[in-house]
């Protein structure tokens, strides 16, 4: 069955929520408080790279079930199903989450709601917000206890959105009626009937999954790089232990790869932002360890500064040095608290000259910290370089030919920041390797 659903954000998320209910057969209109991403989007373009992404937009264009408005009456006179899938962003000088978005699209949205309708909030919010936002709509909309809201967290994974959208391996569903649970379900129909499963929630618990979800993966990143520091200290090969540690059904091989860390716009925030929830509501112990969590995560990018700096004999200033990687994860161009880049940042203010390349991430990178060097190739970037560090794991970074990098370089020497490439293979070359959390 057909409805007609709005998404109000189209950033990230909500221009892949968007392409991907039209995807599902749905009639889709997206708005946005930009006039220029939203003329963008309604040509095709879209603001960043995400793979297939752009693909589905254009064809769910083309096909006439997706289109794009600043109205938010139009919104309101559209859909019967609105999707919240705007940003919530760390709060500047705090730890808390910066509801603003949030708040104003609903403030935006509600006095147009005069007839039955269901608002679907799928931003990460801490855990309260949508029972604040439902009083909201009730004491604002026209249609008042006839507009209910539903929390419905997003699970999506920059470099594989498309997938996890029209593919998610669960579908959380916080409801506060059986309308609205009947409504969610006949809209994500197709994905249901595919398999996925359903968890049906009240909405604390709804906004809490997405939250509890990271703090758990980054944890398990964090653990694996406490291993790394210990390892250093004994001579031990984390990534030996973490292999021994994968064989653990208990415990399993995802998220232990030892390395520079975690960034992005998802993780470092949500668990700093769940941290100062659990302070408002006077629980802040349950969560402590998270403040450890957060902080091997960025001694990691200490330490790899570290290991190039060995590696120039103790001195940056007046050394060429070459970055691979820019984005905090491959097949993104996003660098928010992107690991790759705050390493690269952290060199040049220590005088050297750095070099950056990333496939698709450098002209965000660029935007944030021009002082650098960004170079549209490999062999440019590393050309007279003293030392190479491979920051994000892009799949050709990985194919590299040592030797033909090796000709080009003043030095053979390489840290390998995401243990990702062959040290038997690059030190065969001629290269020495070093790796966090190995001899």
């Amino acid at each position: 069955m057909t409805h007609r659903l709005t998404v109000v954000g189209t950033g990230y998320l909500g221009a892949t929520h968007a392409a991907a209910m039209a995807e599902l057969g749905h009639d889709v209109l997206g708005m946005d408080v930009d006039p220029a991403r939203i003329a963008a989007l309604a040509e095709g373009d879209l603001p960043f790279y995400e793979p297939g992404l752009a693909d589905l937009l254009r064809r769910n264009l083309a096909a006439g079930r997706l289109r794009f408005t600043v109205d938010p009456a139009e919104v309101a006179a559209f859909g019967d199903v609105h999707f919240l899938c705007v940003g919530t962003p760390q709060r500047p000088g705090s730890f808390a989450a910066d509801l603003r978005q949030v708040e104003t699209a609903v403030a935006r949205l509600a006095p147009h709601l005069d007839r039955p309708a269901l608002v679907v909030g799928k931003s990460t919010v801490p855990v309260g917000t949508a029972e604040q936002l439902a009083a909201q709509l009730r004491r604002t909309a026209p249609a008042g206890a006839d507009v209910e809201l539903a929390w419905n967290p997003e699970f999506l994974r920059e470099g594989f959105a498309v997938q996890d959208s029209l593919e998610p391996d669960r579908i959380v569903l916080g409801v506060a009626s059986a309308r609205a649970e009947a409504t969610l379900r006949a809209v994500y129909a197709p994905v249901i009937e595919a398999g996925t499963p359903v968890v049906i929630s009240d909405l604390p618990t709804a906004e809490l999954v997405k939250v509890a979800a990271n703090s758990f993966l980054a944890t398990k990143i964090s653990f694996i790089n406490a291993m790394a520091e210990l390892c250093e200290a004994t001579g031990a090969d984390v990534m030996v232990l973490a292999d021994a540690l994968a064989h653990d059904p208990r415990i399993g091989g995802q998220f232990l790869r030892p390395g520079l860390g975690f960034g992005g716009g998802c993780l470092p925030k949500d668990i700093r932002a769940f941290m100062a929830r659990a302070g408002e509501l006077g629980v802040d112990q349950a969560l402590t360890f998270l403040r450890e969590v957060d902080a091997i995560n960025q001694r990691r990018r200490a330490r790899t500064v570290d290991l190039a700096r060995a590696e120039l004999g103790g001195e940056f200033e007046g050394r060429t040095v070459a970055v691979l990687g820019a984005a905090f994860k491959p097949n993104s161009d996003d660098v928010r608290d992107s690991p790759a880049l705050d390493v690269a940042a952290t060199i040049h203010e220590l005088g050297a000259v750095v070099r950056v390349h990333d496939p698709k991430a450098n002209a965000n990178a660029q935007g944030r910290f021009p002082l650098l060097e960004y170079h549209d190739d490999v062999l440019s970037a590393v050309t007279g370089a003293d030392v190479v560090l491979h920051l994000t794991e892009w799949a050709q970074f990985r194919d590299l030919d040592p030797e033909v990098l090796g000709r080009v370089v003043a030095a053979r020497r390489l840290v390998d920041g995401r243990n990702a490439l062959d040290p038997v293979r690059w030190r065969a070359a001629g290269w020495t390797y070093r790796a966090l959390g190995r001899p």
